[in-house]
């Protein structure tokens, strides 16, 4: 059972987040056999002033 967990700076909308979980899916499905069902997608959508790189925000 894959879990993926994607974090990033920001929003998507609903449309991206179908389209990633999508293509998430097909590349598991290619590269390591495991059947969409089985994969277990979270997006983790941080606020930029949340998250650093090194010493800067990124918001």
């Amino acid at each position: 059972m894959p879990f993926v967990n994607l974090k990033l700076v920001g929003k998507l909308t609903k449309e991206q987040k179908k389209e990633i979980a999508e293509r998430f899916s097909e590349t598991l499905l290619k590269v390591a056999g495991k059947p969409k069902e089985s994969l277990y997608l979270v997006f983790d959508e941080v606020n930029g002033e949340n998250w650093a790189h090194g010493d800067k925000l990124l918001g």
